[in-house]
């Protein structure tokens, strides 16, 4: 299955139907279609899709082509079907994307991309990954996502629509996220998790989607995170299970949290995420 990823991932403009990938995994391609979908919880087809895609919109935030040609690139054979899937996909048109990318719908596009591979790449932490850091209180402004983790992407939306109306960018103020239940509850409407944007303007009374609140300074357990940063749980559990026992720290009174860091063009050679995930010690 690796070579299979690899493969796919050094022919995107190349012949990549289901016959020509089986013949790289050695297997017959019903049994491959079977063996894929179950080990990656998506088809071969869908994932090349998506791999081209993201090809795609690095090339159009570079702008090293015209829209046609990334079209062409990308598998399609006219720019308005490319146009529909793109939008579909991340929320924007090719020219709105090439001229603003928004990030967030990217990232979460990308998702079962990234877990693909993930399940392949199983990253191991160690003590000597962590920090402890004295942070300091963060003023922000807060949206609460409380019930069923199927729903967070439309709280995400939200979310970013009114970061954008109050012309707060994440490459200028910081982006977190409270983790406040595990992320897959046996009762999914326990899922809950506050998206929060750091800022020290007052928030409105009558604003019926955000709070004002204060992520609070102190001392915190660091540990970056630059591989998987869609899924931070085997991050969180290895602090919580391996690092804290083990440090002879005790978890302070506030839930474990991340603050996201967005690399943009034409600054990085691609869209690079990295998350530092906190955890509050006494």
């Amino acid at each position: 299955m690796q070579r299979v990823l690899d493969y796919i991932d050094q022919h995107l403009d190349g012949d990549l139907d289901l016959e020509t990938v089986s013949r790289v995994a050695a297997f017959s391609k019903f049994h491959f279609h079977r063996q894929f979908s179950a080990t990656f919880g998506l088809s071969v087809h869908r994932y090349v899709q998506l791999a081209r895609l993201k090809r795609a919109s690095h090339r159009l935030a570079k702008d090293a082509q015209s829209v046609t040609e990334i079209a062409m690139d990308a598998g399609y054979d006219a720019p308005d079907a490319f146009a529909r899937a793109f939008r579909q996909r991340f929320g924007q048109s090719p020219s709105s994307f090439r001229k603003s990318p928004d990030w967030a719908p990217w990232l979460a596009a990308f998702g079962p991309l990234d877990n693909a591979r993930s399940k392949l790449m199983q990253i191991t932490y160690e003590q000597d990954d962590v920090m402890i850091r004295d942070v300091p209180p963060t003023a922000v402004a807060i949206m609460e996502h409380r019930g069923d983790r199927a729903t967070l992407g439309d709280t995400i939306q939200r979310f970013i629509a009114w970061r954008k109306a109050a012309g707060l960018s994440p490459e200028t103020s910081p982006t977190f996220n409270i983790f406040r239940s595990e992320r897959i509850p046996a009762n999914p409407a326990d899922y809950s998790m506050d998206l929060c944007i750091g800022t020290d303007r007052p928030i409105d009374p009558d604003d019926a989607q955000m709070k004002a609140g204060t992520i609070p300074g102190g001392r915190c357990a660091v540990l970056r995170v630059v591989h998987d940063t869609h899924n931070l749980e085997p991050a969180a559990l290895y602090l919580y299970r391996d690092w804290l026992p083990a440090s002879g720290e005790e978890a302070r009174d506030f839930p474990i949290y991340c603050r996201r860091h967005f690399s943009f063009f034409p600054n990085a050679p691609a869209h690079e995420v990295v998350v530092e995930l906190f955890l509050p010690l006494k």
